[in-house]
């Protein structure tokens, strides 16, 4: 009788060859998931999130006011704190993964990269607070070289995206067309 070995275990080739297969999947799924586009959307969501809280809280200030929203000034979100309408005012929501890209309003008032704006006049007339949307989701909400901006506003009682030709045009009270 002859003694007969068993061998059991991989060869070096067989776990190369698995390893170079897991390796390819692993890029494959990156890709797919596309992580700076994950972080970009979890950023406008964030921006949703305080612009919405603030449009909220912008409601119950004029509520609270017999109708008259907080003035146009660069302080309306701490205004909007000292009447106890807003807990605090959200930390700034950077444009980019290095943190050092910003939005800034071009005529109305801002804060944190937020903007306000309220038609002429006082008392009641509508207002609007919004922000530039930065990720591919909402971006292709928009059609050609438009720009996505989350805006709540005052006249509509909602918020929503709202597509702008370009990034120099920002919204404007009372001409909300959303698109969400």
């Amino acid at each position: 009788m002859t003694a007969r070995t068993l061998k059991r275990g991989f060869t070096l080739v067989e776990l190369l060859v698995v390893i170079a297969i897991i390796g390819v999947l692993a890029v494959v799924v990156l890709v797919a998931i596309n992580p700076v586009q994950q972080l970009a959307r979890t950023r406008d969501a964030g921006r949703k999130s305080a612009i919405t809280q603030a449009g909220h809280a912008m409601e119950a200030y004029a509520t609270t006011k017999n109708g008259v929203y907080v003035p146009e000034s660069t302080t309306w979100a701490d205004l909007l704190v000292s009447a106890g309408e807003l807990s605090i005012v959200p930390s700034i929501i950077a444009y980019s993964v290095t943190g050092t890209d910003t939005f800034d309003c071009t005529n109305e008032y801002s804060t944190r990269n937020w903007c306000y704006d309220a038609t002429t006049g006082a008392g009641g007339s509508p207002v609007i607070v919004y922000t530039r949307m930065e990720s591919q989701a909402e971006q292709s909400k928009c059609t050609g070289t438009q720009v996505p901006f989350f805006v709540w506003s005052t006249a509509d009682g909602r918020g929503g995206v709202v597509c702008r030709a370009d990034g120099a045009t920002e919204p404007v009270v009372g001409t909300q067309t959303f698109v969400d």
